[in-house]
């Protein structure tokens, strides 16, 4: 407080009250009383002085300097500590904040770098700063000793805190020039936080030993679960292997190989003394005689080698997996092709890391946990992950066609090909009888596929799958395009294999199926049967691209002429009704959002026919197009681009804008909205651009670079904040999923409990039923067993599915038993049909040497009906019990670390998204944020989304009537868009307003307005000049006069004219938070109606007449959580996610999104996934100072005395405890 105004307050307070300030101590007693007293006392001496109050808040305020802090908080009675700290357990003085001694640190944290150009060291940051602070230290010392002026003293002081400052915190801000450090030095603060600080770069993870990293390279020959090692590598990485009694002697001839020679030995570890001897130097005989058991042999990497396989970035759990190592010549890791989705590989100079387990627990651990063989199935969706791909599903296309066929010499080459060179024994491949016998013996490439399903002619794998592939048309095994597979029992009958039958993503997968029926051996056996085979047919037939197989052809180029002529001739249509007025706008669009909706739609057909043109013109022995059909590379609209057109070039969803004045670029005239002038490119990649096509396609292209390099940044971010925040979720052993203090998040996963993983079915149930009962049919054939009638098949499933299942499981088995009842309606069916003739006498079954011709006939019909389509006893007993067996199997195991999978099931696939905003279905307008905008601010929980999009459901779907109603009362409807005038009206004596409503107008919009709630909705609005009733008057029913106020600050001229604007903007019906409303049909059932609202009032549309709040979604969880609770905050989140997701064609399981959407709502509030909300979730301080603000987490900690348990997985990590 400034000297005058602290002695004008002493002298209005009189002697006593001063005595009461110099003596801050006060006696102990009640708080409350103590409070009143003051306020008493300060009542009484502003009362007695009234210039009191007035000079204590106009007094002039000064910095205190630590020691006056000091004695204030020396004189704070000890009974106030601990309201003022505000402290959990042991509560300390206040004094504890200052500091009047800084820690050193010891020398290591702080090390000499000893240079090797000059003499002398190079002392660490913190070295320096310390010396600095003693020396100015010292400096103030001997100021205060030689009396030195207040103002040295001061400054000094004042630097030595500056100093003390930048020594925790190098980048302290606010900092006058001159005091700014000179060069950038790193404090405490730098060590601690950041990307390369301590918690994140040293102690969350750090950098290995034992460890390679090179370019990769394919080689089908290696097994799916096997990685080539160069030599040079394997030579330098070691495992230790422990000396027996069964090894010594291999031991041996490692150690006199040396570390030269592979295999052999780096180092041994004498079992007694710990001493390690280097094998590169000295005697190898030596060490080698007096190897014994015991001892510890440093050997170099061979063959069969349990090692780990990485490739960054690690987005999921499967960018690291084990494999077996198999030592390879070169320069390069290799591995099987198959393997390359989950690393997201490709061999383009891609580089991969390589990790040597050092122990033979983490031996046993990452062959069973991180194998390769475990993890096929990608836990997002359950579908396969690793599987065919490209020349591997290209080849096996071919190989499959109908008109395949090959010579004895041909078939045995490539059966050859699938035989293991490496196995020490062999086995003996039988070739299936030739599909052809005479004139000469030749096989299908369909009879090979069965090599590839089970090559062990003695155990044959019965494999069974019936299903369309990609290109299917219809007619089952009839089909023109052979394109429905069927597999009975292991041999190929019908269609060709493409992608959704070999590759990855598809649970119609023939490695799936070999998966789920018998294990992951089969699986991986024949995908690397097919790796090997395919490539060799392929090089035998040969597959190549030429010029040739991308020239059009003129008949092509005379369909692609006519198509642009009669697109161009509408989109110039649609150009001259919009410059006439005649062109009728689509509902929510402007005009010129109509024209533009108009010609993208026509331009995309364009394309979209030229395309189709050209794939019908081309030959079915196309290069480009064989691999389009069938999946494995590219697409119709690559080979559309490279042959025919490369079509409208879209910016953000639109047509170029006008980058220039009034135009897209100078080459073209002003105000110009043909196709050509808007980026339409009617060449093809083969004829080659025009200089315009080629500035519009490098605008696409431009969008294209910087989208991904953006979403880059942005889902690695969001992927990390998912991970932190669900890392610790486990499933617990009573099945609830548990936080790593015990929070429950789910009572039980995903609602039922079962792991995504092991979900057979597409519809994410555990299995396929269909399929299920199809496997059982063939591989349980009817062996004379009892037919069952429906009365047999519903009791005998009633007992089974009690005796397995009890009353656990109530979807699952509502499921199965929907199933079993349409069974058994079917079986039911075909049990009608009669066993003879209607010639014989009813009942009385003929013997069958009585029988007619037309008996045997329906006799032999019965029973292949019922083979095809009944089930006997011990089938429908298999079926249930295989049903009920692979239910147990797919409850998710006790201690799987679901949060961290659902964390990087919903983050991996948003790398695959994009930037983009895209239009609501129906509504040209309408745009809605999508990809990873959209699930940003979905997790992010933000308030303010940027497309607030609510779809109103209406208690009458199929009436129009009432939607045009509902629409007039949410839309906002203002008064000057219902007038047909507002004019002034000046007479000599008199001033006003006359408006006129337009009656057709008001019938038309159905609006629900009169003369009265217009004049109510008038006196509402606040305005310049305030609208009262006395000034209104209505003459009839659509006109009103309005008079101003004669007591307007304003002149009579300039407020008519603010009422007349102001009238203009009067909302009269709807909801003012609403931006638009649309009537939106149902594209598949015309005659269904729903409101589209574009706003943010949710509360407003549920309370309006006539719509179905029940069946009314809102996109934004946090005002659904105030409006409807914090359950139907969680629905909105899982569907709002999982709706982005099927959006971009990407699976993922529900379960995953439930959890997700549990810990953003288990508190009872909706929390982000933000650093806000992460401090709300977690209580852990190591934790939360590993994610962001490391230091304001460790500040605030150390200042409340927090203590943390070390209960989080993340704090044993960096505590380096077991977990």
């Amino acid at each position: 407080m400034h000297n005058g105004g602290w002695q004008r307050g002493r002298r209005a307070l009189g002697p006593d009250a001063r005595a009461r300030i110099r003596s801050p101590v006060r006696a102990a007693g009640s708080e409350r009383q103590w409070l009143l007293n003051e306020a008493r006392e300060y009542t009484s001496a502003t009362g007695a002085n009234a210039d009191l109050s007035a000079a204590l808040f106009k007094a002039k305020f000064t910095l205190l300097n630590p020691l006056r802090v000091q004695k204030l908080f020396n004189n704070i009675p000890q009974e106030d500590i601990p309201i003022i700290m505000v402290r959990s357990g042991e509560v300390k003085h206040p004094n504890d904040l200052l500091l009047t001694r800084i820690p050193v640190p010891p020398v290591c944290v702080r090390p000499s770098v000893i240079s090797e150009v000059k003499s002398g060291t190079t002392e660490d940051d913190i070295t320096m700063k310390l010396s600095e602070i003693i020396l100015i230290n010292e400096v103030l010392q001997r100021h205060k000793k030689d009396g030195a002026p207040v103002k040295t003293v001061t400054e000094t002081w004042d630097h030595l805190q500056i100093q003390v400052a930048l020594y925790f915190n190098s980048e302290l801000s606010g900092l006058p020039p001159e005091l700014q450090p000179k060069k950038a030095m790193r404090g405490f603060t730098q060590r601690l936080k950041g990307k390369q600080g301590r918690f994140r770069g040293n102690l969350s993870g750090k950098r290995v030993d034992f460890s390679g990293r090179t370019v990769i390279s394919p080689d089908p020959n290696l097994r799916i679960d096997e990685v080539g090692v160069p030599v040079y590598i394997a030579l330098t990485l070691t495992f230790p292997e422990v000396v027996n009694n069964y090894n010594i002697e291999r031991m041996k001839k490692l150690i006199m190989n040396g570390s030269d020679i592979h295999p052999g030995a780096n180092y041994v570890i004498d079992r007694v003394t710990g001493t390690k001897r280097l094998l590169k130097y000295g005697s190898r005989e030596t060490c080698a005689s007096s190897l014994k058991v015991g001892d510890i042999v440093e050997r170099h990497l061979d063959d069969g080698d349990i090692v780990l396989f990485n490739r960054q970035p690690s987005l999921h759990k499967v960018s690291i997996m084990s494999h077996r190592a198999r030592i390879v010549p070169g320069r390069t890791f290799r591995f099987n092709e198959c393997a390359c989705t989950p690393y997201n590989a490709d061999f383009d100079g891609d580089e991969m890391n390589l990790h040597v387990p050092q122990t033979y627990e983490a031996r046993a651990e990452a062959s069973l946990l991180m194998g390769v063989k475990s993890n096929l199935i990608t836990p997002r969706s359950g579908e396969p992950l690793i599987a065919a791909i490209q020349d591997f599903i290209t080849g096996a296309y071919l190989l499959t066609h109908k008109d395949t066929f090959l010579t004895y010499s041909e078939a045995c080459r490539f059966a050859a090909s699938v035989i293991d060179c490496y196995s020490k024994k062999q086995k003996r491949i039988r070739l299936p009888t030739p599909a052809i016998l005479k004139p000469t013996r030749l096989w299908t490439g369909k009879q090979l596929m069965e090599l590839i399903i089970s090559d062990d002619f003695k155990n044959p794998r019965k494999l069974n799958l019936v299903t369309p592939n990609k290109s299917y048309t219809g007619d089952r095994e009839f089909c023109q395009k052979d394109s429905f597979v069927i597999i009975r029992n292991g041999q190929h009958l019908s269609g060709v294999l493409d992608k959704s039958l070999l590759g990855s993503g598809s649970k119609t997968n023939i490695f799936y199926i070999l998966l789920r029926d018998f294990g992951e051996d089969a699986a991986v056996e024949a995908m690397w049967r097919i790796a090997r085979m395919t490539p060799v047919f392929l090089s035998n037939r040969g597959f190549s691209i030429g010029i040739g197989d991308v020239t059009p052809s003129s008949q092509l180029l005379k369909e692609k002429a006519l198509l642009l002529d009669e697109g161009y001739q509408k989109c110039h249509e649609y150009i001259a009704q919009l410059n006439t007025g005649q062109l009728k706008a689509q509902p929510g669009c402007t005009d010129e959002e109509t024209l533009e909706a108009l010609i993208l739609r026509e331009l995309s057909s364009i394309r979209d026919k030229a395309g189709k043109a050209c794939v019908d013109n081309l030959s079915k022995h196309n290069a480009p197009l064989t691999m389009a059909v069938c999946g494995s590379k590219g697409s119709f609209i690559n080979i559309s681009q490279m042959i025919a057109c490369v079509g409208q070039q879209a910016i953000s969803g639109h047509r170029p804008p006008d980058g220039f004045d009034k135009r897209s670029l100078p080459h073209f005239e002003k105000l110009q909205k043909t196709p050509e002038a808007k980026g339409f490119v009617e060449n093809s990649f083969f004829s080659g651009l025009t200089p315009t096509e080629f500035f519009f396609h490098t605008m696409g292209g431009r969008e294209g670079l910087v989208d991904t390099a953006v979403k880059t940044a942005e889902t690695g971010y969001m992927q990390r904040r998912l991970v932190k925040c669900l890392e610790d979720l486990c499933a617990s052993y009573d099945g609830t999923v548990r936080s790593s203090v015990g929070d429950i998040v789910e009572f039980i996963f995903g609602e039922d409990g079962l792991d995504p993983a092991m979900m057979e079915a597409k519809d994410g149930c555990v299995l396929d039923f269909a399929h299920q009962l199809e496997h059982i049919r063939n591989t349980h054939p009817f062996n004379g067993d009892e037919e069952l009638d429906r009365d047999d098949m519903k009791s005998l499933a009633k007992t089974i599915l009690d005796a397995e299942l009890g009353s656990s499981h109530a979807l699952f088995r509502e499921k199965l038993q929907d199933f079993v009842d349409k069974v058994i309606e079917k079986t039911a069916t075909i049990f009608k049909t009669p066993h003879y003739c209607s010639s014989h006498p009813k009942g009385i079954p003929p013997n069958r040497k009585g029988m007619c011709a037309q008996c045997l006939s329906q006799q032999k019909y019965r029973s292949a009906q019922v083979h095809a389509y009944c089930v006997s006893h011990s089938q429908f007993v298999a079926f249930l019990e295989s049903c009920c067996l692979k239910l147990r199997k797919a409850i998710v195991e006790p201690g799987t670390a679901v949060g961290a999978i659902a964390a990087t099931s919903i983050g991996e696939p948003s790398t695959q998204m994009t930037l983009k905003t895209f239009h609501f279905a129906g509504v040209a307008s309408m745009n809605i944020t999508q990809g990873v905008p959209r699930i940003k601010e979905i997790i992010n929980a933000v308030k303010a989304i940027s497309t607030p999009i609510i779809t109103a459901s209406l208690t009458n779907v199929r009436d129009e009537k009432l939607a045009r109603r509902v629409k007039a009362r949410i839309d906002v409807t203002t008064l000057g868009e219902i007038c047909d005038y507002i004019e002034e009206v000046n007479m000599p004596d008199n001033t006003f307003l006359l408006l006129k409503l337009s009656t057709k107008r008001i019938r038309i919009l159905h609006l629900e307005v009169t003369m009265t709630t217009i004049v109510q909705s008038i006196l509402r609005t606040k305005c310049l000049v305030p609208f009262k009733a006395s000034q209104i008057t209505t003459v009839g029913k659509s006109m009103m006069v309005i008079r101003p106020p004669n007591d307007s600050k304003f002149s009579k001229c300039i407020t008519v004219q603010i009422m007349k604007q102001a009238l203009q903007k009067i909302v009269v019906k709807g909801l003012p938070n609403v931006k638009r409303c649309v009537i939106h049909a149902d594209e598949k059932r015309g005659d269904e109606y729903s409101i589209i609202v574009e706003g943010s009032d949710f509360r407003g549309v549920l309370s309006e007449p006539g719509i179905d709040g029940r069946f009314t979604n809102f996109n934004n969880a946090l005002i659904v959580s105030e409006v409807l609770g914090i359950e139907a905050a969680r629905s909105c989140i899982i569907n709002e996610i999982i709706g982005t997701m099927e959006a971009h064609g990407i699976g993922l399981d529900r379960r995953h999104v439930m959890l997700l959407a549990d810990v953003m709502t288990y508190r009872g509030e909706v929390l982000g996934i933000t650093r806000n909300g992460l401090v709300k979730m977690k209580e852990s301080v190591l934790l939360l100072a590993s994610f962001e603000k490391t230091m304001d987490h460790l500040f605030e900690a150390a200042f409340y005395s927090q203590r943390d348990p070390v209960r989080v997985r993340h704090d044993k990590i960096i505590e380096y405890s077991k977990i």
